[in-house]
C-alpha cells in the first residue's frame, strides 16, 4: 500500500512539473504565426529562430530558447499568456493574411520594420485588448480592413510606409481610445473621413499619398499635430481649424489648396509651426494687430512656392516667437518692411530674432535697407536673390544662388499688378 501510495505521488509531481506555463491556445497561436513567415527569411540569431516549441514558450524566455519577440504575464488563473508581440527588425516576410492572431490577453503587436506583404489579415480586430498596432515599414497591400475600426482598446496605429490603396474607412471613427494614427507613405486616395469622434486623437499622420477632397474640416479638439503634405487636396483651410485648441503643428504643403490663407490661424494660441509650402495660395488675410505685437506662438511659417501677391504682411514681423519666416518664391512686391528689418537686426528683449528669412524669388524693389546690407555670413540665414532690387550682387551672401530679374520683366509684373 505504501508504496502504491508513493507512485502516485511520484506522478503527481512529474506532471505537474511538465505543466505548461503558457495557454495551450497562446501556443498554437504562436506556432501558427511563426509557420507563417518565410522560413528562408527567419535567419540564425533572430528572434524567430530561437522560437524552439519543444520548450514552453512563457518558461523558456530567460533560456537560450525564445529569447525575444514577445513577452507573457501570469493571469488569475496562472497561465501564461502572450501580452506582447514585438519582432526583431531582421527582414522577415510572408503573408500574414491567413494568422488567427488568436491571441486574447494581447496588448501591444510590432511587425516594424519587416518585409511582411499581402492584405492586413481582418484577424487583427481579435485583439480586442490592444493597445499598439505598429506594422510600419513593410510591404503589406490592398485596402485596410474596415474591421480595424472596432478595436476598442486601441490607442496608437501606425500603417505607414506601405503600400496600401483605397480610402481610409469611416469605421476608423469608432476607435475612441485612438491617440496616434499615422498612415502617411502609402497610395491611399479619396476624401478623408469624420473623425470628429477621436477626443483623445492627438497626433495625425496623412502625408505622402494620394488624398483628394477638401483638408478635413471634422477633426477633434485634441489634434496637437496635422501632417498631411504631399497630397491632392483642394480648397483653403477650414474655418474649424480655428476650433482646435491644442494645435501646435499643421503641415499641408504639396497639395493644391487655393484662394486666401485665412487670418485666424496665425493668432491661433497654441499653433507653433505652419507649413502652406507649394500649393495655389493668392492671397493671405492680415489679422488685427497693434504696434505692440500680436498674441501668437507661431516659431516658423513657410508660404514659399505658392502665387500670393500683394505687399509683404507687416504682421509677421510683430509676431513675438517667429524665428523662421519663408515667403520666397510667389508674387510679392513693394520695399522690405522695417519691421523685417529690425526683426532681423535688433528685434529687443520682447520679440525672437528672424534666424530665417527667405524672400528670394519674388519682385521686391528698391534698395536692400542698410541694416540688412551689414549683415555677415552666418549671422542669419537671409535670402534676398531673384527680386527686382536696384542693386543686390553676388558679392553679398544674401544675394547668392539667383541673379536678379531683368528690368523688362519687373516692369511688365508692375503693369498687370491689379
Amino acid at each position: 500500500m505504501t508504496s502504491l501510495l508513493s507512485l502516485l505521488l511520484l506522478l503527481l509531481i512529474t506532471s505537474s512539473s511538465v505543466e505548461s506555463k503558457t495557454f495551450w491556445g497562446d501556443v498554437a497561436a504562436l506556432k501558427e504565426f511563426k509557420n507563417s513567415v518565410d522560413a528562408k527569411s527567419i535567419t540564425p540569431g533572430s528572434c524567430l529562430s530561437s522560437w524552439d516549441f519543444s520548450v514552453d514558450p512563457c518558461d523558456g524566455l530567460s533560456g537560450e530558447t525564445f529569447t525575444c519577440g514577445f513577452r507573457c504575464d501570469s493571469t488569475v488563473s496562472g497561465s501564461g499568456r502572450v501580452t506582447d508581440l514585438s519582432l526583431d527588425h531582421a527582414g522577415y516576410s510572408g503573408s500574414l493574411s491567413s494568422v488567427s492572431f488568436n491571441f486574447p490577453y494581447l496588448q501591444s503587436l510590432d511587425l516594424s520594420g519587416n518585409y511582411f506583404s499581402g492584405p492586413l489579415p481582418d484577424s487583427l480586430s481579435n485583439l480586442t485588448r490592444l493597445t499598439s498596432l505598429y506594422l510600419s515599414d513593410n510591404s503589406f497591400s490592398g485596402s485596410i480592413p474596415v474591421s480595424l475600426g472596432s478595436m476598442p482598446a486601441l490607442e496608437e496605429l501606425l500603417l505607414d510606409n506601405n503600400r496600401l490603396s483605397g480610402s481610409v474607412p469611416a469605421s476608423f471613427n469608432n476607435l475612441s481610445t485612438l491617440k496616434r494614427l499615422e498612415i502617411q507613405l502609402n497610395n491611399i486616395s479619396g476624401e478623408f473621413p469624420d473623425l470628429s469622434s477621436l477626443k483623445n486623437l492627438n497626433y495625425l499622420d496623412a502625408s505622402d499619398n494620394r488624398i483628394s477632397g477638401p483638408v478635413p474640416s471634422s477633426l477633434p479638439g485634441s489634434v496637437v499635430q496635422i501632417s498631411m503634405r504631399n497630397n491632392l487636396m483642394e480648397g483653403t483651410i477650414p474655418e474649424s481649424f480655428g476650433n482646435l485648441t491644442s494645435l501646435e503643428v499643421v503641415d499641408l504643403s504639396h497639395n493644391k489648396l487655393t484662394g486666401s490663407v485665412p487670418s485666424f490661424i496665425f493668432t491661433r494660441q497654441t499653433l507653433q509651426q505652419l507649413t502652406l509650402s507649394f500649393n495655389g495660395f493668392t492671397s493671405l488675410d492680415s489679422p488685427y494687430y497693434s504696434p505692440s505685437g500680436l498674441p501668437s506662438e507661431l516659431i516658423s511659417v513657410d508660404l514659399s512656392n505658392n502665387q500670393i501677391r500683394g505687399s509683404l504682411p507687416l504682421f509677421m514681423g510683430l509676431l513675438p516667437k517667429l524665428s523662421a519666416l519663408s515667403l520666397e518664391n510667389n508674387s510679392f512686391s513693394g520695399m522690405i518692411p522695417t519691421q523685417y528689418v529690425w526683426k532681423t537686426v535688433s528685434p529687443g528683449s520682447n520679440f525672437a530674432a528672424f534666424q530665417r528669412l527667405l524672400l528670394g524669388g519674388n519682385f521686391l524693389f528698391g534698395v536692400v535697407p542698410g541694416p540688412l546690407m551689414a549683415l555677415k555670413p552666418g549671422s542669419a540665414n537671409v535670402q534676398l536673390a531673384g527680386n527686382c532690387f536696384s542693386w543686390c550682387p553676388a558679392t553679398l551672401f544674401f544675394c547668392q544662388g539667383q541673379e536678379q530679374r531683368s528690368f523688362t520683366e519687373c516692369r511688365k509684373f508692375s503693369r498687370v499688378i491689379p
